[in-house]
Protein backbone atom coordinates (compact mmCIF):
# COMPACT_ATOMS: atom_id res chain seq x y z
CA UNK A 1 0.00 0.00 0.00
CA UNK A 2 2.79 1.98 0.69
CA UNK A 3 3.86 3.89 -3.37
CA UNK A 4 6.84 2.72 -4.97
CA UNK A 5 9.24 5.72 -4.71
CA UNK A 6 8.69 6.32 -0.86
CA UNK A 7 9.52 2.29 -0.58
CA UNK A 8 12.52 0.43 0.31
CA UNK A 9 13.88 -2.14 -1.55
CA UNK A 10 12.15 -5.29 -1.41
CA UNK A 11 9.11 -4.39 0.51
CA UNK A 12 6.33 -2.10 -1.16
CA UNK A 13 8.61 -1.32 -4.00
CA UNK A 14 5.67 -1.71 -6.60
CA UNK A 15 4.32 -4.59 -8.91
CA UNK A 16 6.86 -5.40 -11.22
CA UNK A 17 6.55 -4.29 -14.67
CA UNK A 18 3.48 -1.69 -14.23
CA UNK A 19 5.72 1.12 -13.25
CA UNK A 20 6.90 3.33 -10.36
CA UNK A 21 4.01 4.10 -8.90
CA UNK A 22 2.00 1.38 -8.62
CA UNK A 23 1.48 0.14 -4.64
CA UNK A 24 2.82 -3.73 -4.19
CA UNK A 25 0.32 -4.59 -1.34
CA UNK A 26 -2.82 -3.83 0.47
CA UNK A 27 -4.64 -5.70 3.76
CA UNK A 28 -7.39 -7.68 2.80
CA UNK A 29 -10.20 -6.56 2.94
CA UNK A 30 -10.93 -7.68 5.55
CA UNK A 31 -8.49 -5.00 6.79
CA UNK A 32 -10.35 -2.22 6.82
CA UNK A 33 -13.14 -4.39 8.51
CA UNK A 34 -11.49 -6.28 10.78
CA UNK A 35 -12.21 -4.69 13.37
CA UNK A 36 -15.39 -2.94 13.81
CA UNK A 37 -18.01 -5.39 11.77
CA UNK A 38 -18.91 -7.15 15.61
CA UNK A 39 -19.73 -3.44 16.64
CA UNK A 40 -22.00 -3.02 14.22
CA UNK A 41 -24.63 -5.23 16.64
CA UNK A 42 -24.10 -1.94 19.08
CA UNK A 43 -24.48 1.15 17.18
CA UNK A 44 -28.53 0.72 17.25
CA UNK A 45 -27.54 1.40 21.07
CA UNK A 46 -25.11 3.79 20.73
CA UNK A 47 -26.81 6.21 17.96
CA UNK A 48 -29.37 8.25 20.28
CA UNK A 49 -30.29 11.02 17.79
CA UNK A 50 -28.70 12.88 14.70
CA UNK A 51 -27.90 16.22 14.75
CA UNK A 52 -29.70 18.31 12.23
CA UNK A 53 -27.59 17.87 9.39
CA UNK A 54 -28.04 14.41 9.25
CA UNK A 55 -24.62 13.58 11.72
CA UNK A 56 -24.79 11.10 14.17
CA UNK A 57 -24.77 11.37 18.19
CA UNK A 58 -23.30 8.77 20.36
CA UNK A 59 -23.69 7.50 23.95
CA UNK A 60 -21.14 9.28 26.50
CA UNK A 61 -19.36 6.49 26.69
CA UNK A 62 -18.63 5.25 22.68
CA UNK A 63 -15.26 5.44 21.75
CA UNK A 64 -14.12 4.28 18.04
CA UNK A 65 -10.73 5.18 16.93
CA UNK A 66 -9.24 4.88 12.88
CA UNK A 67 -5.08 3.28 13.59
CA UNK A 68 -3.10 3.66 10.50
CA UNK A 69 0.65 2.53 10.68
CA UNK A 70 3.12 4.99 9.17
CA UNK A 71 5.81 3.09 7.60
CA UNK A 72 8.42 6.13 7.60
CA UNK A 73 7.81 7.69 10.53
CA UNK A 74 7.60 4.33 12.51
CA UNK A 75 4.77 5.22 14.14
CA UNK A 76 0.70 4.74 14.54
CA UNK A 77 -1.29 7.82 14.10
CA UNK A 78 -4.89 7.26 16.20
CA UNK A 79 -7.99 9.00 14.91
CA UNK A 80 -11.08 9.87 16.71
CA UNK A 81 -13.77 9.50 14.90
CA UNK A 82 -16.43 10.08 17.26
CA UNK A 83 -15.12 14.11 17.14
CA UNK A 84 -13.09 13.54 13.78
CA UNK A 85 -9.77 14.73 15.06
CA UNK A 86 -6.75 13.21 15.86
CA UNK A 87 -6.20 11.84 19.06
CA UNK A 88 -2.74 10.90 19.42
CA UNK A 89 0.74 9.34 17.42
CA UNK A 90 1.99 6.08 19.49
CA UNK A 91 5.27 5.21 18.49
CA UNK A 92 5.59 1.50 17.77
CA UNK A 93 8.96 -1.04 15.61
CA UNK A 94 10.37 -0.08 12.56
CA UNK A 95 8.55 -0.11 9.82
CA UNK A 96 4.97 -0.46 10.68
CA UNK A 97 3.43 -2.18 7.78
CA UNK A 98 -0.08 -3.97 8.54
CA UNK A 99 -2.59 -3.16 11.67
CA UNK A 100 -5.73 -4.95 12.38
CA UNK A 101 -7.97 -5.00 15.65
CA UNK A 102 -9.13 -7.98 17.92
CA UNK A 103 -13.01 -8.70 17.47
CA UNK A 104 -13.21 -9.82 21.29
CA UNK A 105 -10.75 -7.56 23.10
CA UNK A 106 -10.29 -4.14 23.26
CA UNK A 107 -6.44 -4.21 21.33
CA UNK A 108 -5.20 -3.73 18.11
CA UNK A 109 -2.15 -4.73 16.59
CA UNK A 110 0.67 -4.02 14.61
CA UNK A 111 2.79 -5.54 12.49
CA UNK A 112 6.45 -3.93 12.17
CA UNK A 113 8.95 -5.35 9.07
CA UNK A 114 12.32 -4.45 10.49
CA UNK A 115 14.99 -3.24 9.13
CA UNK A 116 15.45 -4.96 5.29
CA UNK A 117 16.43 -8.45 6.03
CA UNK A 118 15.95 -8.28 9.81
CA UNK A 119 13.44 -9.49 12.45
CA UNK A 120 10.32 -7.69 12.99
CA UNK A 121 7.94 -7.32 16.02
CA UNK A 122 4.06 -7.04 16.69
CA UNK A 123 3.27 -4.12 18.53
CA UNK A 124 -0.33 -5.02 21.17
CA UNK A 125 -2.02 -1.70 21.58
CA UNK A 126 -4.43 -1.10 24.09
CA UNK A 127 -7.71 0.83 22.49
CA UNK A 128 -8.60 2.19 25.93
CA UNK A 129 -5.59 3.57 26.64
CA UNK A 130 -3.94 3.74 23.28
CA UNK A 131 -0.46 2.63 24.85
CA UNK A 132 1.63 -0.11 23.29
CA UNK A 133 1.33 -2.64 26.54
CA UNK A 134 3.20 -5.25 24.78
CA UNK A 135 5.62 -6.15 21.91
CA UNK A 136 5.53 -9.64 20.76
CA UNK A 137 9.20 -11.06 18.28
CA UNK A 138 8.38 -11.81 15.24
CA UNK A 139 10.69 -13.27 12.19
CA UNK A 140 12.28 -11.73 9.54
CA UNK A 141 10.22 -9.06 7.15
CA UNK A 142 6.77 -9.91 8.33
CA UNK A 143 4.18 -8.50 6.05
CA UNK A 144 0.58 -8.82 7.29
CA UNK A 145 -1.31 -10.32 9.93
CA UNK A 146 -4.53 -11.58 10.65
CA UNK A 147 -6.63 -12.48 13.67
CA UNK A 148 -9.17 -16.09 14.18
CA UNK A 149 -13.07 -15.12 14.81
CA UNK A 150 -12.50 -15.84 18.50
CA UNK A 151 -9.92 -13.43 19.18
CA UNK A 152 -7.46 -15.96 20.59
CA UNK A 153 -5.07 -16.48 17.38
CA UNK A 154 -3.12 -14.39 15.14
CA UNK A 155 -1.26 -15.24 12.17
CA UNK A 156 1.66 -13.22 10.74
CA UNK A 157 3.27 -13.97 7.38
CA UNK A 158 7.19 -13.34 7.03
CA UNK A 159 8.04 -12.91 4.21
CA UNK A 160 11.87 -13.32 4.56
CA UNK A 161 11.61 -16.46 6.59
CA UNK A 162 8.81 -18.43 4.28
CA UNK A 163 7.05 -19.33 7.36
CA UNK A 164 3.62 -17.97 9.79
CA UNK A 165 3.82 -17.46 13.08
CA UNK A 166 0.71 -18.49 15.08
CA UNK A 167 0.55 -16.27 18.17
CA UNK A 168 -1.71 -16.99 21.16
CA UNK A 169 -2.90 -13.49 21.85
CA UNK A 170 -4.34 -13.92 25.26
CA UNK A 171 -0.91 -15.39 26.74
CA UNK A 172 1.76 -13.50 24.42
CA UNK A 173 2.75 -17.05 23.43
CA UNK A 174 4.14 -18.17 20.07
CA UNK A 175 2.01 -21.45 19.76
CA UNK A 176 4.25 -22.10 15.99
CA UNK A 177 6.15 -21.75 13.31
CA UNK A 178 4.55 -23.05 9.69
CA UNK A 179 6.89 -23.50 6.79
CA UNK A 180 5.14 -21.96 3.39
CA UNK A 181 6.18 -20.67 0.08
CA UNK A 182 8.67 -18.07 -0.74
CA UNK A 183 7.26 -14.59 0.12
CA UNK A 184 4.30 -15.04 1.87
CA UNK A 185 2.53 -12.33 1.65
CA UNK A 186 -0.80 -12.73 3.56
CA UNK A 187 -2.68 -15.03 5.25
CA UNK A 188 -6.41 -15.05 5.93
CA UNK A 189 -8.41 -17.11 8.33
CA UNK A 190 -11.79 -18.41 6.94
CA UNK A 191 -14.70 -17.50 8.90
CA UNK A 192 -15.36 -20.67 10.34
CA UNK A 193 -11.63 -21.29 11.52
CA UNK A 194 -11.02 -24.50 9.93
CA UNK A 195 -8.62 -23.09 6.64
CA UNK A 196 -5.83 -20.75 6.76
CA UNK A 197 -4.69 -19.49 3.18
CA UNK A 198 -1.53 -18.12 2.91
CA UNK A 199 -0.74 -16.32 -0.55
CA UNK A 200 3.07 -16.74 -1.47
CA UNK A 201 4.43 -13.79 -3.70
CA UNK A 202 7.82 -14.65 -4.77
CA UNK A 203 7.07 -18.14 -5.38
CA UNK A 204 2.92 -18.15 -7.10
CA UNK A 205 1.75 -20.21 -4.99
CA UNK A 206 -1.38 -20.87 -2.21
CA UNK A 207 -0.72 -22.92 0.88
CA UNK A 208 -3.95 -23.98 2.93
CA UNK A 209 -2.78 -24.96 6.64
CA UNK A 210 -5.38 -26.63 9.25
CA UNK A 211 -5.16 -24.11 11.64
CA UNK A 212 -5.58 -26.61 14.35
CA UNK A 213 -2.55 -29.24 13.66
CA UNK A 214 -0.46 -26.66 11.78
CA UNK A 215 -0.02 -28.74 9.48
CA UNK A 216 -0.16 -27.64 5.67
CA UNK A 217 -2.90 -29.42 4.03
CA UNK A 218 -2.61 -27.91 -0.05
CA UNK A 219 -0.30 -26.45 -2.18
CA UNK A 220 -1.89 -24.87 -5.21
CA UNK A 221 0.91 -22.94 -7.51
CA UNK A 222 0.21 -21.21 -10.99
CA UNK A 223 -0.46 -18.11 -9.29
CA UNK A 224 2.04 -14.95 -10.52
CA UNK A 225 2.23 -12.73 -7.55
CA UNK A 226 -0.24 -14.05 -5.16
CA UNK A 227 -1.14 -11.66 -2.70
CA UNK A 228 -4.85 -10.74 -1.83
CA UNK A 229 -7.41 -13.14 -0.30
CA UNK A 230 -11.22 -13.41 -0.10
CA UNK A 231 -12.82 -16.00 1.29
CA UNK A 232 -17.01 -17.03 1.12
CA UNK A 233 -18.80 -15.91 4.66
CA UNK A 234 -19.88 -19.44 4.13
CA UNK A 235 -16.03 -20.58 4.02
CA UNK A 236 -16.68 -22.65 0.84
CA UNK A 237 -14.33 -21.41 -1.23
CA UNK A 238 -10.92 -18.42 -1.44
CA UNK A 239 -10.54 -16.50 -4.09
CA UNK A 240 -6.76 -15.12 -4.69
CA UNK A 241 -5.66 -12.12 -6.38
CA UNK A 242 -3.00 -13.06 -9.20
CA UNK A 243 -1.08 -9.76 -9.02
CA UNK A 244 1.66 -10.68 -11.76
CA UNK A 245 -0.82 -11.64 -14.17
CA UNK A 246 -4.71 -11.01 -15.31
CA UNK A 247 -6.08 -14.02 -13.50
CA UNK A 248 -7.68 -14.51 -10.21
CA UNK A 249 -7.53 -17.95 -8.77
CA UNK A 250 -10.90 -20.08 -7.23
CA UNK A 251 -10.75 -22.97 -4.64
CA UNK A 252 -12.70 -24.61 -3.31
CA UNK A 253 -12.07 -24.94 0.45
CA UNK A 254 -12.24 -28.69 1.55
CA UNK A 255 -15.16 -29.45 4.06
CA UNK A 256 -15.52 -31.96 6.54
CA UNK A 257 -18.00 -32.60 9.48
CA UNK A 258 -17.17 -30.51 12.43
CA UNK A 259 -19.24 -29.77 15.38
CA UNK A 260 -20.77 -26.84 14.29
CA UNK A 261 -21.37 -28.53 10.67
CA UNK A 262 -21.78 -31.98 11.46
CA UNK A 263 -24.05 -33.04 8.17
CA UNK A 264 -20.85 -31.86 6.29
CA UNK A 265 -19.75 -34.00 3.44
CA UNK A 266 -16.34 -34.20 3.09
CA UNK A 267 -14.66 -32.73 0.20
CA UNK A 268 -10.98 -31.98 -0.43
CA UNK A 269 -9.16 -28.49 -1.63
CA UNK A 270 -9.37 -28.34 -5.49
CA UNK A 271 -8.81 -25.68 -7.57
CA UNK A 272 -12.31 -24.36 -9.47
CA UNK A 273 -10.96 -21.92 -12.28
CA UNK A 274 -8.58 -19.44 -13.43
CA UNK A 275 -10.60 -16.19 -14.20
CA UNK A 276 -9.51 -13.55 -16.34
CA UNK A 277 -10.26 -10.24 -15.05
CA UNK A 278 -7.80 -7.18 -16.20
CA UNK A 279 -3.94 -6.43 -15.65
CA UNK A 280 -2.73 -6.57 -12.16
CA UNK A 281 -5.46 -7.59 -10.18
CA UNK A 282 -4.42 -5.85 -6.71
CA UNK A 283 -7.67 -6.23 -4.06
CA UNK A 284 -10.42 -8.06 -3.55
CA UNK A 285 -13.70 -6.61 -2.42
CA UNK A 286 -16.05 -9.29 -0.95
CA UNK A 287 -19.87 -7.80 -0.64
CA UNK A 288 -20.88 -8.91 3.00
CA UNK A 289 -23.35 -11.34 1.22
CA UNK A 290 -20.81 -12.91 -0.16
CA UNK A 291 -22.34 -12.88 -4.11
CA UNK A 292 -19.96 -10.62 -5.63
CA UNK A 293 -16.05 -10.06 -5.56
CA UNK A 294 -14.68 -6.80 -7.08
CA UNK A 295 -11.16 -6.69 -8.72
CA UNK A 296 -9.15 -3.74 -8.05
CA UNK A 297 -7.16 -4.22 -11.77
CA UNK A 298 -4.16 -1.58 -11.10
CA UNK A 299 -3.24 -1.99 -14.56
CA UNK A 300 -6.32 -1.76 -16.32
CA UNK A 301 -7.94 1.21 -14.56
CA UNK A 302 -10.76 -1.10 -14.11
CA UNK A 303 -12.48 -3.14 -11.75
CA UNK A 304 -14.03 -6.41 -12.81
CA UNK A 305 -17.29 -8.24 -10.98
CA UNK A 306 -16.93 -12.31 -9.79
CA UNK A 307 -20.08 -14.09 -9.31
CA UNK A 308 -19.45 -16.46 -6.64
CA UNK A 309 -21.65 -19.10 -7.04
CA UNK A 310 -20.31 -19.47 -10.78
CA UNK A 311 -17.09 -18.64 -10.40
CA UNK A 312 -17.79 -16.24 -13.49
CA UNK A 313 -16.60 -12.72 -14.53
CA UNK A 314 -19.49 -10.30 -15.35
CA UNK A 315 -17.76 -8.00 -17.13
CA UNK A 316 -14.94 -4.92 -16.51
CA UNK A 317 -15.57 -1.05 -15.66
CA UNK A 318 -13.33 1.77 -16.13
CA UNK A 319 -12.97 3.78 -12.72
CA UNK A 320 -10.25 5.32 -12.44
CA UNK A 321 -6.08 5.83 -12.84
CA UNK A 322 -4.93 3.08 -10.77
CA UNK A 323 -7.64 1.37 -8.85
CA UNK A 324 -5.20 -0.27 -6.05
CA UNK A 325 -8.70 -0.59 -3.25
CA UNK A 326 -12.18 -1.64 -2.97
CA UNK A 327 -14.58 -1.33 -0.32
CA UNK A 328 -18.57 -2.78 -0.14
CA UNK A 329 -21.02 -0.98 2.10
CA UNK A 330 -23.26 -2.95 4.14
CA UNK A 331 -25.86 -2.03 1.95
CA UNK A 332 -24.28 -4.55 -0.42
CA UNK A 333 -25.56 -1.76 -3.17
CA UNK A 334 -22.55 0.08 -3.18
CA UNK A 335 -19.01 0.08 -3.92
CA UNK A 336 -16.07 2.27 -2.72
CA UNK A 337 -12.75 2.60 -4.97
CA UNK A 338 -9.17 4.50 -4.03
CA UNK A 339 -7.93 5.46 -7.83
CA UNK A 340 -3.97 5.58 -7.07
CA UNK A 341 -2.77 7.81 -9.40
CA UNK A 342 -6.01 9.87 -10.06
CA UNK A 343 -6.52 10.86 -6.74
CA UNK A 344 -10.06 10.22 -6.16
CA UNK A 345 -12.50 7.23 -4.94
CA UNK A 346 -14.69 6.10 -7.25
CA UNK A 347 -18.38 5.29 -5.85
CA UNK A 348 -19.81 2.59 -8.00
CA UNK A 349 -23.50 1.59 -8.09
CA UNK A 350 -23.67 -1.96 -7.97
CA UNK A 351 -26.91 -2.02 -8.66
CA UNK A 352 -27.25 -0.18 -12.15
CA UNK A 353 -23.72 -1.38 -12.94
CA UNK A 354 -22.26 2.14 -13.34
CA UNK A 355 -20.17 4.80 -11.89
CA UNK A 356 -22.37 7.14 -10.23
CA UNK A 357 -19.88 9.60 -8.66
CA UNK A 358 -16.28 10.55 -8.07
CA UNK A 359 -14.41 11.90 -4.68
CA UNK A 360 -11.71 14.08 -4.65
CA UNK A 361 -9.17 13.06 -1.95
CA UNK A 362 -5.34 13.36 -0.86
CA UNK A 363 -2.14 12.10 -3.03
CA UNK A 364 -1.99 8.49 -3.75
CA UNK A 365 -5.13 6.55 -1.74
CA UNK A 366 -4.61 3.22 -0.96
CA UNK A 367 -6.60 1.37 2.01
CA UNK A 368 -10.07 2.28 2.95
CA UNK A 369 -12.31 1.58 6.14
CA UNK A 370 -15.75 2.39 7.18
CA UNK A 371 -16.96 3.60 10.40
CA UNK A 372 -18.77 1.52 12.46
CA UNK A 373 -22.17 2.50 11.00
CA UNK A 374 -20.82 3.52 7.70
CA UNK A 375 -21.27 6.85 8.19
CA UNK A 376 -17.83 7.86 6.99
CA UNK A 377 -15.17 6.19 5.10
CA UNK A 378 -11.99 6.53 5.38
CA UNK A 379 -9.15 7.16 2.74
CA UNK A 380 -5.11 6.32 3.85
CA UNK A 381 -3.42 9.11 1.03
CA UNK A 382 -0.08 7.30 1.00
CA UNK A 383 1.82 9.96 -0.95
CA UNK A 384 0.55 13.00 0.72
CA UNK A 385 0.99 11.61 4.14
CA UNK A 386 -3.16 12.28 5.89
CA UNK A 387 -6.49 10.67 5.67
CA UNK A 388 -9.46 11.58 3.60
CA UNK A 389 -12.85 11.60 5.53
CA UNK A 390 -15.75 11.27 3.12
CA UNK A 391 -19.15 11.54 4.08
CA UNK A 392 -20.90 8.78 2.52
CA UNK A 393 -24.08 10.18 2.05
CA UNK A 394 -24.14 13.63 2.14
CA UNK A 395 -26.39 16.80 0.64
CA UNK A 396 -26.15 19.39 -1.94
CA UNK A 397 -27.12 23.10 -0.82
CA UNK A 398 -30.59 22.21 -2.65
CA UNK A 399 -31.18 18.85 -0.18
CA UNK A 400 -30.42 16.46 -3.23
CA UNK A 401 -28.54 13.57 -2.01
CA UNK A 402 -24.78 12.59 -2.80
CA UNK A 403 -23.04 9.39 -3.00
CA UNK A 404 -20.15 10.59 -0.98
CA UNK A 405 -18.37 14.16 -0.46
CA UNK A 406 -15.12 14.82 1.21
CA UNK A 407 -15.74 16.38 4.42
CA UNK A 408 -12.16 16.67 5.87
CA UNK A 409 -8.65 15.71 5.99
CA UNK A 410 -6.80 14.47 8.97
CA UNK A 411 -2.76 14.30 9.11
CA UNK A 412 -1.03 11.23 9.10
CA UNK A 413 2.68 10.04 9.26
CA UNK A 414 5.11 9.14 6.30
CA UNK A 415 4.21 6.90 4.12
CA UNK A 416 1.15 5.60 5.67
CA UNK A 417 -0.36 2.06 4.41
CA UNK A 418 -2.73 0.76 6.60
CA UNK A 419 -5.78 1.03 8.42
CA UNK A 420 -8.26 -0.57 10.84
CA UNK A 421 -11.38 0.76 12.91
CA UNK A 422 -11.63 -0.33 17.10
CA UNK A 423 -15.26 0.46 18.41
CA UNK A 424 -16.40 -0.31 22.10
CA UNK A 425 -17.55 1.21 25.13
CA UNK A 426 -15.61 2.76 27.62
CA UNK A 427 -15.96 1.31 31.00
Amino acid sequence: MTPAHSAPEGRHSGVPGSGSSSPERFPARRLCLASSRAALLLVPLLVTGCAKKGFPHYATNFREYAYVTNGGSNTVTVLDVKNLRQDRVIAVGQDPVDVTASPTRNEVYVVNAGAPGSNGSLSVIDAETNRVNATLPLQRSPRSIDVGPSGQRAYVTNSGSNTVSVLDLQHRLLLGVVPVGSGPEEARISPDGDTLVVTNRKSGTVTLIDPHSLQVRSTFSGCPQASDTAILPDSSKAFIACTGSRYVLAIALAQRPTKNHPHRQTEPDRELAMLEVGQTPTHLALKPDGGEIFVSNFGSDTISEIDTSTNEVGGAYLVGAHPAYGIVGNDDSTLWVSNFNADTIGVYSIDDGKLVHTVQVGNGPTALAFSSDDFWLFAVDASSGDVTVVRTLAYTPNGAPIAGQMFTILPAGRNPNSIAIKTFLAR
